[in-house]
């Protein structure tokens, strides 16, 4: 008997639904139904949440070798999780863009460090695109921390691209507007995203 099969068969000797399913192994019903179908397999975590519940052992539910495929997936999956938060976590990082000292000043004969509340050399327009890359960087970095935990895998791969092409975007502004502090935080922050995006296709081979 497959897996799918046992799980049916465990769930209706209870008498339950898929949706108090869901509720007793803290998934969603979509989860449940797509165990269920044969349409997937739930993770270790899960496994031991359906092996306690039910009083089986796992090796009741799942024979040794499909237990160490899911087991080998279940690791990829948190890997790629944890190199989309660290990739969301530098996009959050932007925000040194804005509170650390890193534009020029001129004051007399002299130019200063300044942070960008105080940079006010450049045009309402330049501060403003200034202001619109730095943001718009800091907010995809928390929608792609949200989205990883949710585990919407192509949302994610979406934003991190964009993360990718307005970080880049935003070295080549900062670069032409003469900003070598600036241009080498961003540089930096685009090199640490790339570098993460490369060991997590990597990893998920």
């Amino acid at each position: 008997m497959e897996f799918n099969e046992k799980l049916q068969e465990l769930r209706k000797s209870k008498g339950m639904t898929q949706e108090e399913l869901a509720e007793a192994l803290f998934v969603s019903r979509t989860a449940v139904s797509k165990w269920e179908s044969g349409r997937g397999y739930p993770s270790i975590d899960s496994l031991k949440e359906i092996s306690r519940y039910f009083s089986v052992s796992i090796d009741e539910l799942l024979s040794g070798e499909k237990l160490i495929t899911i087991a080998e997936e279940d690791n990829r999956n948190k890997l790629s999780k944890f190199f989309g938060y660290l990739i969301g976590a530098a996009d959050v990082l932007s925000l040194m863009l804005i509170i650390l000292p890193l534009y020029p000043k001129q004051i007399g004969d002299r130019v200063y460090s300044v942070f960008l509340f105080d940079f006010n050399d450049a045009s309402p327009f330049i501060l403003g695109l200034h202001w619109g890359l730095f943001v718009f960087l800091l907010l995809i970095g928390i929608a792609i921390i949200s989205i990883t935990n949710l585990e919407k895998e192509n949302m994610q791969k979406i934003l991190t691209i964009s993360s990718l092409c307005v970080g880049a975007v935003t070295v080549l502004f900062l670069a032409m507007t003469r900003e070598p502090y600036a241009t080498a935080a961003a540089f930096l922050l685009l090199t640490v995203k790339g570098l993460l995006l490369f060991l997590k296709i990597r990893q998920g081979k």
